[in-house]
């Protein structure tokens, strides 16, 4: 880079040869090459028989490796560098990206050691597992440190130690945790399509989104971003109380399973509230809480059925007084 460079406000404007470029941006001589050719970087000045670079063109390096990193291809990149040139703006959008890219939890990552995660599962090491949690994205290899390793999720780590603690096998959990990710794929791929149909289309009518456009996604998407989680919450509440209490019903009765040579089919589930049951062992104990519940259910039974069969019975008095 030249010491001096032509004079711009009162203070010396930076001049860059293109390895010097190169140096400075962490871009390659021949990423920048052709990044001109793209038409992505600005054309440099031709000074004798060298190219001329400056500021402007470093700062452009950057911006293109920033959205690289936030997995936009050379060809968007092109789109958004043409909008901010044209004077549309990019601030807004890059904004929006941030704020896509932005962490959707306030959970922090950790580290932990392979000597405490074997601790954590039993005591054994289990290289098998180490990999598969690794696949799955629950463990994350730090380069350099083979015996630590980064937990993007301490939650989730925490949550397959309980199990293990509580009898699930390691494999178990492994494969729960593909078939809950997948569906929650689904849950989180509607959420878009529907906020974006409904909220954020009249935003992105534009590629790209004008700068004011872009920045008023962004202030939704702050505002949105919690609605999915706190509505999966609520809702993954409701049906775990539901199927819980299903469970329950299903083992506190005296009934064995059914079979295809059982006399009586099979009872229908009834839900109770959880209230219900809960008062119920506290009345009789836990031991005779079906016991009870059963004896309760048949004299409903009964009285309902005697109540049924009372206008019948008063119907065939007055009939055989008539006869």
């Amino acid at each position: 880079m030249s010491a001096a460079g032509p004079q711009a406000a009162g203070r010396t404007v930076a001049e860059y040869r293109i390895e010097d470029l190169a140096h400075a941006s962490g871009a390659t001589v021949r990423t920048i090459r052709a990044y001109q050719d793209r038409g992505l970087l600005p054309t440099p000045e031709r000074r004798g028989r060298a190219n001329v670079y400056r500021d402007a063109h470093l700062a452009r390096l950057r911006q293109i490796a920033d959205l690289l990193d936030r997995g936009y291809t050379l060809a968007s990149i092109k789109e958004l560098l043409e909008a901010w040139d044209t004077g549309r703006g990019l601030g807004g959008v890059l904004g929006l990206v941030a704020e896509v890219h932005g962490p959707w939890t306030d959970e922090r990552a950790d580290r932990i050691t392979r000597a405490d995660l074997d601790v954590r599962f039993g005591g054994h090491p289990d290289d098998e597992a180490i990999a598969e949690a690794v696949e799955l994205g629950v463990l994350e290899r730090i380069p350099g440190r083979d015996d630590e390793f980064l937990v993007p999720s301490p939650q989730e780590l925490a949550v397959a130690v309980e199990l293990y603690a509580a009898g699930v096998p390691l494999s178990a959990i492994s494969g729960h945790l593909r078939e809950l990710r997948g569906q929650v794929e689904q849950i989180a791929s509607r959420f878009l399509e529907f906020t974006t149909e409904h909220v954020f289309a009249r935003y992105l009518g534009h590629r790209p989104p004008t700068d004011a456009d872009a920045a008023e996604a962004a202030s939704m998407v702050r505002r949105l971003r919690p609605l999915a989680q706190q509505t999966v919450d609520a809702e993954l509440a409701r049906a775990m109380r539901t199927f819980a209490t299903r469970h329950l019903e299903h083992h506190l009765s005296a009934a064995g399973p059914f079979t295809s040579g059982s006399v009586t089919p099979p009872p229908v589930p009834v839900t109770l509230p959880v209230g219900t049951i809960t008062a119920v062992e506290r009345l009789v104990g836990r031991e005779n809480a079906a016991a009870f519940i059963a004896a309760a259910t048949e004299r409903e039974v009964q009285t309902r059925t005697l109540d049924s069969l009372a206008p019948l019975a008063v119907n065939a008095t007055i009939v055989d007084q008539k006869g």
